[in-house]
């Protein structure tokens, strides 16, 4: 039996247990395909998957530059599977089990500087339809500190202007509501009610932010969107539209806020994820204290 239909049935198993995301099941299926490619050309069967094999595999990525962080993602994926197969009778024992994942350091969320973020936003066209569209995304995002796949998914009808909140679907089918600010529901009535009927022209749409095409936007073109404007505001580092997001937790630690409130707003479900932005702000209070105190 090939590998392809084996990976399908353990996607289809994962899904029904943990109602994982259509990007995370697309995720798995990539690294599961690169595996699967390497075991063939083993002369490999499901069903004949040894520990050595799964080495080799992992062995060839790394000497192919890929990062340790990529390759214990990867592992974390064939475990996964492979616990799967032996649940299921598909396979006699688990070859991950005794493979230790790469040590990895915990690196710091990358977080702009407030200055950045308000650079950052003020770089779209306002004299263009897709430049207040763009602007109200991102006012949204850093405002409310969502995912980009949590962003473009967002319908009309998640958004409630009267009580000043969005209803966000996040990882896992997890529900959160989470407060707009003044400022995001000031750009996001605007865009709803210039922008979007001028990019839409008559049609109708479920999805709250659309293109010129009349259709939802995608995670790709926000990603190039954000990049694009982060080079209009002089930002020299490479910014991704998930810095938006850690900045959003970073300047909330930093003006006092609680970490409860924040891993609520987040849509963490454990506090451990959550308390590293706490040392993304005490980093920063030491560059401000080495900067400005005369004994820094």
């Amino acid at each position: 039996m090939s590998f392809e239909p084996v990976i399908d049935r353990f996607l289809d198993a994962a899904w029904a247990e943990r109602g994982l995301s259509e990007n995370t099941l697309k995720s798995y299926r990539r690294d599961l395909l690169k595996l699967a490619a390497c075991l063939d050309a083993r002369g490999r069967s499901p069903a004949s998957v040894r520990r050595e094999d799964v080495l080799a595999c992992l062995a060839q990525m790394i000497r192919a530059g890929t990062s340790p962080r990529s390759v214990a993602r990867y592992l974390s994926g064939y475990r996964q599977f492979f616990r799967w197969m032996v649940r299921e009778g598909a396979l006699a024992e688990d070859p991950t089990a005794l493979i230790e994942s790469p040590k990895l350091g915990r690196g710091l969320p990358k977080a702009l500087t407030e200055e950045q973020v308000e650079a950052l936003l003020q770089a779209p066209d306002l004299a263009r339809p897709l430049g207040m569209r763009d602007r109200a995304m991102l006012e949204l995002m850093y405002a409310a500190g969502l995912r980009v796949s949590e962003l473009v998914a967002l319908e009309l009808g998640n958004v409630n202007l009267n009580q000043g909140v969005v209803r966000v679907l996040g990882k896992g089918g997890k529900e959160r509501i989470v407060p707009l600010g003044v400022e995001s529901m000031d750009w996001l009535q605007r865009y709803l009610a210039d922008a979007r009927p001028a990019l839409l022209k008559g049609a109708q749409s479920p999805v709250m932010f659309v293109t010129a095409r009349k259709s939802g936007m995608t995670r790709q073109a926000f990603w190039h969107a954000i990049r694009r404007y982060g080079a209009q505001a002089g930002i020299t580092r490479r910014i991704s539209p998930h810095m938006l997001r850690h900045s959003f937790a970073t300047h909330l630690l930093n003006h006092g806020a609680d970490l409860r409130v924040v891993q609520l707003l987040l849509g963490h479900s454990d506090l451990s994820t959550t308390q590293i932005y706490t040392l993304v702000a005490r980093e920063g209070l030491k560059r401000l204290h080495e900067q400005h105190h005369p004994r820094g």
